[in-house]
């Protein structure tokens, strides 16, 4: 368990798991607007969190919004860094063929905390070698 540090607006909701063993805690907006098919909005949650060091907190669309609606998140997982102390914002895309209406007090995301590692490239002239080597992209076909 991590123990995170949170400042919140007067009217905003503060994130929870809404079941035992969830992994993400709901994400509520601070504001009611329209996001209109194939438009982006940034949309406040009127909190500010403090994360350790060595943990991060992800930010990831909700599966209710994106099949019932089309909404869903542009940068998804959303990064935020232990050394952020802004307003966590979440920027929603319409994929539907409806204007959707965000309201004050609804969930507009989720957020899950991870711990991080830090890497230490090692520059070489040579990578080891696997079966699938350099294949990507759809190499191994589609059935």
């Amino acid at each position: 368990m991590v123990s995170i540090r949170i400042i919140r607006e007067d009217d905003a909701k503060l994130p929870h798991y809404s079941h035992n063993g969830d992994s993400g805690m709901d994400l509520y907006s601070v504001e009611d607007i329209i996001i209109h098919p194939m438009e982006r909005k940034l949309i406040r949650t009127g909190i500010r969190i403090e994360i350790p060091s060595g943990y991060e907190a992800q930010i990831r669309p909700k599966s209710g919004l994106a099949i019932n609606h089309g909404i869903t998140h542009l940068n998804t997982p959303g990064t935020i860094d232990s050394n952020y102390r802004g307003e966590i914002k979440i920027i929603l895309i319409n994929l539907g063929s409806e204007p959707y209406k965000v309201e004050k007090g609804r969930k507009i995301g989720q957020m899950v905390f991870s711990k991080v590692e830090t890497a230490v490239l090692e520059e070489t002239k040579e990578l080891n070698q696997t079966s699938r080597g350099d294949g990507g992209f759809g190499s191994t076909g589609l059935g």
